[in-house]
């Protein structure tokens, strides 16, 4: 299989009630950013939803039509309150069938104990690939670039990364460069506007913060080595010749 290569990073969607009410705490966020950054991809959104299947809905047909492949974890279970693979199986635009490897290894799992209620956990949109869970055997799913998960981050963390491994490439290498300049961000925004224009390579961010006597704002490129090295330079250039003072920060 030829692993694609990824330019735009990923999504992450993460499904579940009792995290935003506070029930439990998510664990999923942490993880993907994890695993996407030791395969150099960044992590491009990240969104929350309550089982609410009109709004699971929405934000799967948002996410399916963005360029990026995404994860969605929590939904695909076999409980009154699991939504996502209705809601996956209608962005797709496919009935639901129960998939036939699917049902192999709930037979081979669960052998007698196999129940309707318990099929339904391979419940899936007809045609998709299998995304294998190492945990217990039951099984996600992938639709195109979106790649559905259980809810419980034991198993969506080693599934999330079997699906990296399997269909993407690494990405570039990327470092970061911070440089700390006493000043205020409107003071800085004319040059600012000219760096980013001038490097579109580059993921540029400004944080102002105060400090006693003033404020001072964190200025912070990333890139390529190559990208960040050139941008550095010239972002030094241009706070020097107006007459800007500044520090660097620790590069990770």
């Amino acid at each position: 299989m030829k692993r694609k290569k990824i330019k735009s990073g990923f999504g992450l969607i993460i499904v579940g009630s009792e995290i935003l009410d506070g029930r439990i705490q998510d664990k999923h966020f942490e993880n993907t950013r994890r695993l996407l950054k030791e395969r150099n991809h960044p992590l491009r959104y990240v969104m929350v939803l309550a089982d609410e299947p009109g709004l699971i809905l929405a934000q799967l047909r948002w996410a399916m039509a963005r360029p990026e492949p995404f994860f969605c974890c929590g939904g695909i279970g076999s409980t009154p309150d699991d939504y996502t693979r209705q809601c996956a199986a209608e962005a797709a635009g496919l009935p639901l069938e129960h998939h036939p490897e699917g049902v192999r290894l709930l037979e081979k799992r669960l052998g007698t104990n196999l129940n309707e209620a318990r099929l339904n956990l391979v419940l899936f949109p007809k045609g998709v690939p299998l995304v294998p869970n190492p945990v217990n055997q039951i099984p996600g799913f992938s639709f195109g670039d979106g790649h559905f998960l259980p809810g419980f981050p034991s198993m969506a963390e080693p599934m999330t990364a079997w699906v990296l491994d399997t269909y993407y490439e690494s990405g570039q290498v990327t470092i970061h460069r911070a440089f700390v300049v006493p000043a205020r961000e409107a003071d800085l925004t004319p040059l600012m506007e000219e760096f980013v224009h001038n490097h579109p390579s580059l993921s540029f961010s400004s944080l102002p913060r105060y400090v006693p006597g003033g404020t001072e704002v964190k200025l912070g490129i990333s890139g390529t080595p190559e990208d960040v090295e050139k941008g550095s330079g010239h972002l030094l250039e241009m706070l020097r010749a107006r007459g800007f003072e500044w520090r660097a920060e620790r590069e990770s």
